[in-house]
């Protein structure tokens, strides 16, 4: 019995033993190793790699992709690259994060800096860059590369400034776009307004209020139609993002703290309060696509990003809307509204590149290969010309074939769609005013947060509800567990851990007292016993 017994309590011991590792994981990002390059690429060697990537509907975005695999396997032959369409970031990233712990994450990722940050609490899941980059053979214009990439030099330094995390490169940039306000001017001049010569958020409010007042049989006066919603901006992540930078204000610090819950962020939820809760103001969350509203004549501003040029306008080349319902217009093209317009402020996004570790050198290197293949020009200028993307190389950017495509602004209403060619050259000339946030592990979860406080005071406002921000703050905070967010040198505080991390150190806490009760439990049975007997 006494066996059994000691049997029970090493068992315990050796679950709680057992359970510590889980606790120790919980415990910041792991730094990935610095991978070393083989010698040689081994040619003899056959190699499959994954290549998850993003679209939309615009299957020539598709036709880019599967060009460049073809022509990077005929340069290549013993490298098949597979590739993986996703109609969403958010979908590869958690597609990601899923395949971590079973080791079976793809070669070749397109993603976001934010999400990386995450990828990287894995066991030296995603390779640095840093030691690649300068390899004279394989690395950036390498003496052995079989195609013209770019060099280090020739990379947009802005654009490759944002693959830096915690002090090292971990992706490469692939596209560039900023956000852009798309405008039906006819509406504008309708209500008797000219549009400035830069726009402020003051401006579209004033704007938006004004396009509110309906005739007497309850149509908008504007557009003579039952729907009118001025201004519609589809991310409210960026939005408030925005808000803030130009406001100088608080978001998070570099290694993670969390800023944002500020009376500066208070004030920018009271300017959006009351156009939301007139319906002057809506976000694609609650109304739906902007671009659809705005060729409809049923929107007057509609912020959406520069990668979404060729669904704006009555021309546009991918509008969703059937024919009888658009409405003829002339767009102009703008950067987002500003609290200072000498000192105009953006957001920089559009996909990077990652490349996740495997046990095989050789199947690293052929991915990085593949990786560089995709800032060739040819890749760059093809890609770019489906959106209102930049290459996000000065290389492809300064050649005479891009020069040429942006002197044919215009010229037709699909490959030079005005707006779109508009839309590229707002973030050319823009590209010094644009910043990014930090990256660290939880930085996307507080993107989200961002964007959640817009969307929470629209939603009270348009059901009639109390907005109380400090509620909304600690519900956002709660919803987004941003108190759990782990801090710049790689801890946590105890009360920012995990829900689940808690909970366990309760059951195991629960259970050295159990231990603790049942041992001095057993010693009053056995002295009980001595007393009785002697």
């Amino acid at each position: 019995m006494k066996r059994m017994n000691a049997l029970r309590i090493f068992a315990l011991l050796l679950s709680v033993l057992t359970l510590l590792p889980l606790l120790s994981s919980c415990h910041g990002a792991k730094k990935s190793h610095d991978f070393d390059l083989p010698e040689q690429f081994d040619e003899s060697k056959s190699y499959e790699i994954t290549f998850w990537a993003k679209n939309d509907t615009n299957v020539t975005q598709t036709r880019i992709y599967e060009k460049a695999i073809a022509d990077f396997e005929a340069l290549y032959p013993n490298v098949k690259v597979k590739l993986k369409l996703y109609t969403d970031y958010g979908k590869i990233y958690n597609d990601v994060i899923t395949n971590i712990p079973t080791a079976t994450t793809p070669n070749v990722c397109i993603t976001y800096p934010d999400h990386i940050a995450t990828y990287m609490t894995g066991e030296n899941t995603v390779v640095p860059l840093d030691s690649l980059f300068a390899d004279p053979k394989y690395g950036l214009g390498g003496s052995d590369l079989r195609f013209d990439g770019p060099t280090f030099e020739e990379l947009v330094p802005k654009f490759i400034g944002e693959c830096k995390i915690g002090g090292g490169y971990y992706a490469l940039p692939y596209m560039r776009s900023t956000e852009a306000c798309y405008i039906n001017v006819d509406l504008v001049e309708k209500l008797g307004y000219t549009l400035p010569e830069k726009l402020t958020w003051d401006f579209i409010f004033e704007v938006s209020a004004a396009a509110m007042e309906k005739d007497a049989a309850g149509n908008f006066k504007v557009n003579g139609q039952k729907v009118m919603i001025p201004f519609i901006y589809k991310s409210t992540d960026n939005m408030m993002i925005q808000m803030l930078k130009q406001k100088d204000a608080g978001y998070s610090t570099a290694d993670g703290q969390i800023l944002i819950f500020n009376d500066t962020t208070k004030e920018l939820l009271e300017m959006v309060k009351n156009p939301a809760g007139a319906r002057a103001f809506s976000t694609f969350k609650i109304s739906s696509y902007p671009g659809n509203f705005l060729n409809k004549g049923q929107c007057i501003f509609a912020i959406d990003s520069t990668a979404g040029a060729t669904w704006m306008g009555s021309d546009a080349p991918l509008s969703d809307i059937h024919e009888s319902e658009k409405y003829d217009f002339e767009t102009k093209v703008m950067t987002i509204p500003q609290f200072d317009v000498d000192n105009p402020k953006m957001i920089s996004q559009g996909p990077s590149v990652c490349v996740f570790n495997k046990e095989d050198s050789g199947e690293v290197l052929a991915s990085w290969l593949f990786t560089q293949y995709l800032l060739t020009n040819e890749v760059q200028i093809a890609y770019a010309q489906t959106e209102g993307y930049v290459p996000v190389t000065l290389k492809a950017q300064q050649s005479e074939e891009y020069q040429s495509y942006l002197a044919a602004a215009g010229s037709d209403n699909d490959l030079h769609y005005s707006v779109k060619m508009d839309a590229t050259k707002l973030l050319l000339d823009n590209t010094a005013n644009t910043f990014v946030t930090p990256v660290f592990n939880g930085s996307a979860s507080l993107r989200s947060a961002a964007g959640q406080l817009i969307e929470d005071v629209a939603k009270r406002m348009r059901r009639g509800e109390k907005v109380d921000y400090e509620e909304i703050f600690k519900e956002v905070s709660a919803l987004y567990r941003l108190d759990q967010i782990e801090k710049g040198d790689g801890k946590r505080e105890l009360g920012a851990l995990p829900d689940g991390s808690k909970w366990l150190i309760g059951t195991l806490i629960v259970i050295w007292l159990a231990i603790g009760g049942y041992v001095i439990f057993e010693k009053c049975k056995k002295f009980k016993k001595k007393d009785l007997t002697s």
